[in-house]
């Protein structure tokens, strides 16, 4: 049976409600991703977790959620897109609530998988139903508004999570959901309209089981790997063979398969292949600089974790603004240029964090994220605006979560990287500085000196191998965002990829109806 067709783009009625509507879901789905970090502690004591254990409330959401992905494309062709997304908003709402009163450790891990596997969906069929209930030359315009949502949402989700958990208790940061869901659901119910279904094309469940094992095998390496202290553990081995293993298996199958798990439709057109190369490059930029922050203002600097997010929030409306601008001059300037003043501010700010210091104002990490979150705004929109340009509009829901995949496990391999080489640059760094600590060192016979750092008293060596630690510390983080800034560098030769769209003439972008 077929249902409905959705209304061509041109004529869609409620474009504004819909928008507001699946952009609810996208931003409660999109939080998730960070809102629960600053509250770990707090859920470690509640619970009477160990601090490995109660890791896994992370790792749990962020394997099911990738696993469960890929499986958006085939579930609403076989079932439709309104369908899926009601269910998923309804999972993914009752799972929060369950997060939300769980009273042990396995209780809320296992309602974390539940939110991952109903979340999954989420952020894919907005942006296909964002792209189909828009015309092309208002694309940008659309992708503007979705790319807030994306982009937003985890950088504001410490500052939100914090203030939950300060003013009221770390259950609210699930529960808040619960208001959100309610809304996104009756809009969606109201205003969207069902997609055809098709039976044609049969699940490939052993290509999404090889899939399935490379990604999750991929994702609890990435998270496990420093605490298991990487190669030196036999699971990270296990972990990396698995990986290995479950995509070349996938990879033979999908390219002999009659039927494959994904269309090998999506790569043949150039632009998108090329633009899931550059989202995943940008998904370890963005991922892998918001997870390096709050460590480094809250436990290195010492500001206190609302301050925190108060500092980091700035970043988000420099992305909002960004996305603003660029919805507005997409169509007229190529995408490539504007691709390239994003990479290059992003560089930039990358630069300026090169020179962060132990005695830094806060302005000097206000100014940097503000330009940061501007370059990576004007990435965001011309670069999903022109992967999808050519694509068939069928191939859109699989596309977008496609897109999503591999964004993603940028993000995670970006979050892991940026980890490894802190830590291992930490203990470089403090061997390197140590070894200036010794009698002969003018420096340390200074009078003022002596009084704080006597190598000669017990005190004297704990204030300056504790001062030591911190410098060490810094010059790791200066040292990571010196890779990021080569990686953004790197990128910007790659945007020769990219094909000029020349199938219709962009207009100037409409506001919502």
């Amino acid at each position: 049976m077929r249902s409905a067709a959705p209304h061509p783009a041109a004529v869609t009625p409620h474009r504004g409600l819909i928008t507001i509507s699946i952009m609810l879901s996208t931003i409660m789905q999109a939080l998730d991703t960070s809102i629960a970090n600053v509250a770990l502690p707090h859920m470690q004591g509640s619970l009477s977790a160990a601090q490995d254990q109660i890791a896994w409330v992370l790792t749990s959401y962020i394997v099911a959620a990738a696993v469960a992905t890929p499986l958006t494309g085939w579930l609403a062709g076989r079932f439709g897109r309104k369908r899926l997304f009601l269910v998923s908003i309804v999972g993914f709402t009752v799972a929060s609530l369950l997060c939300g009163v769980a009273q042990s450790l396995t209780e809320i891990v296992l309602d974390r998988l539940l939110q991952g596997v109903f979340g999954a969906a989420l952020i894919p069929l907005s942006q296909a139903i964002l792209l189909d209930i828009n015309p092309r030359e208002r694309h940008a315009s659309a992708m503007a508004i979705w790319g807030a949502g994306i982009m937003v949402a985890p950088i504001l989700g410490p500052t939100l999570g914090g203030w939950l958990t300060d003013a009221y208790n770390w259950r609210w940061v699930f529960l808040i959901n619960l208001p959100i869901g309610v809304l996104a659901f009756i809009g969606v119910s109201m205003f969207v309209a069902e997609t055809a279904t098709s039976r044609d094309r049969p699940f490939d469940l052993f290509g999404f089981a090889m899939l399935s094992l490379g990604i999750g095998a991929l994702q609890l390496m990435l998270d496990r790997g420093q605490q298991n202290d990487w190669w030196g553990a036999t699971e990270t081995w296990v972990e990396l063979i698995l990986c290995v293993c479950g995509f070349w298996v996938f990879i033979v199958h999908s390219a002999t398969a009659e039927h494959p798990f994904v269309s090998l439709a999506l790569f043949r057109d150039w632009n998108f292949f090329a633009g899931c190369i550059l989202m995943f490059l940008i998904g370890a930029l963005l991922y892998g600089t918001i997870a390096l922050f709050p460590p480094l203002m809250q436990d290195l600097l010492g500001y206190p974790v609302v301050t925190t997010g108060n500092i980091l929030a700035p970043r988000g409306i420099g992305t909002l603004f960004a996305m603003a601008v660029v919805g507005r001059i997409s169509g007229r300037i190529d995408a490539r240029l504007i691709l390239l003043v994003g990479f290059t501010l992003t560089a930039y700010s990358l630069l300026q964090m090169t020179h962060y210091s132990l005695d830094m104002g806060v302005w000097t990490v206000i100014w940097a994220t503000i330009v940061q979150g501007f370059g990576l705004g004007l990435v965001w929109v011309p670069l999903t605006a022109v992967s999808f340009a050519t694509l068939p509009g069928h191939l859109r829901t699989e596309a977008s979560a496609f897109s999503s995949l591999v964004r993603n496990i940028g993000g995670s391999l970006g979050i892991s990287i940026g980890e490894n080489v802190l830590a291992n640059n930490f203990q470089t760094n403090h061997s390197w500085i140590a070894e200036h600590v010794n009698p002969y060192n003018p420096m340390l016979q200074l009078p003022n000196v002596r009084m704080i750092w006597n190598l000669h008293t017990a005190n004297g060596l704990a204030a300056l191998n504790t001062e030591i630690t911190r410098q060490a510390e810094m010059i790791a983080y200066t040292d990571v965002f010196k890779l990021l800034m080569v990686l953004t560098v790197a990128i910007i030769p790659l945007l020769l990829l990219l094909r000029r769209n020349h199938s219709h003439q962009a207009s100037p972008p409409a506001a919502l109806d």
